[in-house]
């Protein structure tokens, strides 16, 4: 039998005064707010030695450990939920994902997931990547809104991974950042890889990292932020999110590398997949889809003309 998965964090000033149970949520998009509590309420998680209460509000210095359960059999079930198609066919479907959604069961949630409702929608999904990603080429984070595509057979599954792997497949999304970026365009080209201070965040680092290469196109600018096209030439794990912090304009709302103790009106970061292209990987024809900015990143940018 697996053994548990052991977490270790010491508390930063920073953090102070944040509900334990929030905390450990926006540490990794594969853990629900929901199942850290009912970790919390099965002596999973522990503070100074203790185990944690829900409502328990972090100090600095704190020492907090979380054992994740092993994984157990699964048999992911479809689930009915509205979904917002893009395009369809018989190899592929492009969703646009909103805000707040996983894209596939993982740890801590099996249910209510993109995954789940495709299963309801369409159940012909490539399996190359088994039962909990079923379809699923390429993801996008939890509260990262946009445009997904997703196989319904294997040699479509396939087409499209290598379509990503050389780097054919167009990708533009649109974030609203911390700062005025004086310069019209650029590209960010730094590795990226594990946080060595911090195992559960990507970084920019220059060993055991991943190439890294993210083109950006200035689209507005406001009193202290800036609205900002985004097109990915790599496709790292939260590449837009550690590249804009890294140059020094990370992303409002940004729970993980984002400024401490902001108040943006929005649930998660204000990043957006808005343009999706690629080869159908049948006809092997050009298809493009775009999805504007949804309406909580309307409103804030709204707010942010306000305020010049």
């Amino acid at each position: 039998m697996s053994a548990f998965e052991r977490y270790d964090w010491v508390i930063e000033p920073s953090e102070e005064g944040e509900r334990i149970d929030k905390y450990l949520a926006e540490v990794s998009e594969d853990w629900t707010r929901s199942q850290v509590q009912k970790w919390i309420k099965e002596g999973l998680v522990e503070v100074n030695g203790q185990p944690a209460k829900g409502n328990y509000r972090l100090s600095a210095d704190d020492e907090v450990t979380l054992r994740v359960p092993p994984a157990v059999e699964l048999n992911i079930q479809p689930e009915k939920m509205d979904l917002e198609i893009a395009y369809e066919d018989s190899d592929v479907i492009v969703i646009n994902k909103p805000r707040g959604l996983v894209v596939h069961p993982g740890a801590g949630h099996y249910t209510g997931t993109l995954v789940n409702a495709l299963l309801h929608h369409c159940q012909d999904l490539s399996g190359i990547n088994g039962v909990l990603r079923p379809g699923i080429v390429h993801r996008i984070d939890k509260d990262t809104s946009g445009l997904l595509m997703v196989a319904k057979n294997d040699k479509a599954h396939l087409s499209l991974a290598h379509q990503l792997k050389e780097h054919t497949v167009n990708r533009k999304y649109l974030a609203l950042v911390h700062g005025v970026i004086p310069h019209e365009k650029g590209t960010i080209d730094a590795p990226i890889g594990r946080d060595p201070k911090n195992r559960q965040q990507m970084a920019v680092v220059f060993e055991n990292s991943k190439e890294a290469i993210t083109h950006f196109v200035v689209l507005e600018r406001f009193a202290e932020h800036t609205l900002v096209e985004l097109k990915l030439e790599t496709g790292r794990t939260h590449q837009i999110r550690v590249h804009m912090k890294y140059i020094g304009y990370p992303l409002v709302g940004d729970p993980k590398y984002g400024q401490r103790g902001e108040r943006a009106d929005i649930e998660g970061q204000a990043l957006h997949a808005a343009v999706l292209g690629f080869h159908h990987p049948r006809t092997e024809e050009y298809l493009e889809f775009t999805a504007p900015l949804p309406e909580d990143m309307v409103k804030l940018a709204e707010q942010l003309r306000q305020l010049r």
